[in-house]
């Protein structure tokens, strides 16, 4: 049976912050903001997700398509989700996401697919994903706003959107002391100089509770406008949201088959004057130890790609760049790849999870180092958000300075790589910059 294409419909122009009241009473609902500069390409698009055909929930032992139990390998319904989604749109090119796949897959089901188990439990889903078919589309630069439904529905009434800017207050409670945590760092540079790994992601999380009447949306207004990002978003769930600034891309694909990813590793602050942040700058572009840190997860970021594109055609267009965000300066590379023609999204999702730089080097080692040394699950933290369209193109971004809420608690998550070169109370103080933002910004 052939399939009738959605129209793109071009509504009045409201901001994006203006339609998210429309996610109030959407029991499953996405919002990909893409904050900052709208001059910036990665920056100019929004999408506000509704009314899914379809959802998937892999929480422990137990996976759900639709609300009801199924049997079989959660990547294969996944593939099957995204299929079934395809709906070429009236109008291709214009917009580049109008409707598709969008869901969440946990750290911890990263770590399975590179077999490695974890001693720890956690309260979020292993992964989550909904089939959305009703999209608001944005255009920041532009201040062009386009409905596209592909069952019909009428587009919501953004003229009645309320913005609420109270604050919620959170106390956030570190799950591990200083001490504890650099001790950890000093247990990594031992594994290093004994030749287990080259490098280990170290992290750790802050915890808060919050009760039944905690305003979600509320506290999502407050991290986005305190933390404007290029991936950020606000996925929600009947019993988990993920309220994300990243500002790190995982894996994108384009229709054409072409992938890249960008590994952020290599922090600085960013100085109080423009003075500040060019020296700052600078330190960071000739600091050794940053450097070989954004070097090694290039290289396995350049390994994970291979396995599923042609041989050849991986490639390095940026290396160890600094570029500036809301709040700290980063070294940032770009790898390339052609993905092979009989390969999809999944494939590459499966092939690259967890992103390596949240990981370390030998992948497979330095999380089982890991796992033994962090206090709790990492979760939906370290993972990847992704989204895969209609078209078959997706992006995705790796899941830092986000708090993700599971239960009657949020968790925030930071941390860093460790180098033979570490030093532990530097490493901590990165940290605790990289968090402070999320942190300042609740904190009752």
């Amino acid at each position: 049976m052939s399939r009738v294409s959605p129209p793109l419909t071009e509504i009045p122009w409201r901001p994006p912050e203006q339609a998210l009241s429309a996610l109030e009473a959407a029991p499953w609902a996405a919002f990909l903001d893409s904050g900052g500069p709208d001059t910036e390409e990665r920056a100019r698009w929004s999408f506000l997700c509704l009314s899914p055909d379809e959802t998937l929930n892999w929480q422990g032992e137990s996976l759900c398509r639709n609300g009801v139990p199924v049997a079989g390998d959660v990547w294969t319904h996944l593939r099957d989700m995204s299929a079934s989604a395809r709906r070429p749109p009236k109008g291709e090119g214009i917009i580049p996401f109008t409707g598709g796949m969008i869901g969440m897959v946990s750290y911890e089901a990263g770590m399975a697919l590179e077999n490695v188990s974890s001693r720890h439990t956690s309260p979020a889903p292993r992964l989550i994903a909904a089939s959305f078919t009703d999209v608001l589309a944005f255009d920041r630069r532009e201040e062009r706003c386009w409905w596209i439904s592909q069952t019909g529905n009428p587009a919501p009434d953004l003229t009645r959107s309320t913005v609420r800017s109270t604050r919620p207050p959170l106390h956030f409670a570190p799950e591990q002391s200083q001490d504890v945590w650099t001790d950890a760092v000093r247990s990594i540079v031992d594994f290093i100089r004994a030749g287990d790994i080259f490098q280990a992601n170290l992290t750790m999380r802050w915890i808060a509770d919050c009760t039944d009447n905690f305003d979600e949306l509320a506290a999502y207004r407050t991290l986005r406008q305190t933390s404007p990002a290029p991936f950020g978003a606000y996925l929600k769930t009947p019993d988990f949201s993920l309220l994300s600034a990243s500002v790190e891309r995982f894996i994108s694909l384009s229709q054409d088959g072409l992938i890249e990813t960008r590994p952020i590793k290599g922090t600085i602050s960013l100085g109080h004057t423009a003075e500040e942040t060019l020296r700052n700058s600078r330190l960071l572009a000739a600091d050794e130890k940053e450097r070989a840190e954004n070097l090694m997860i290039t290289d396995l970021m350049r390994n994970d790609i291979g396995r599923v594109s042609q041989i050849g055609s991986v490639r390095v267009p940026q290396l160890s760049k600094v570029e500036q965000f809301p709040h700290v300066l980063h070294l940032v590379s770009a790898i390339q790849g052609q993905l092979r023609p009989e390969l999809d999204a999944i494939d590459l999702l499966q092939a690259t999870l967890p992103p390596g730089s949240v990981t370390g080097a030998p992948k497979k080692r330095a999380m089982e180092i890991i796992d033994l040394l962090e206090a709790s699950a990492r979760g939906a933290y370290c993972g990847s958000l992704f989204c895969i369209g209609n078209d078959g193109a997706m992006d995705s971004s790796v899941i830092i300075r986000s708090m993700a809420r599971a239960g009657d608690t949020l968790s925030v998550g930071a941390g860093g790589g460790i180098t033979v070169l570490s030093n532990p109370m530097r490493e901590y103080e990165e940290m605790l910059l990289k968090v402070a933002p999320i942190l300042n910004a609740f904190e009752a």
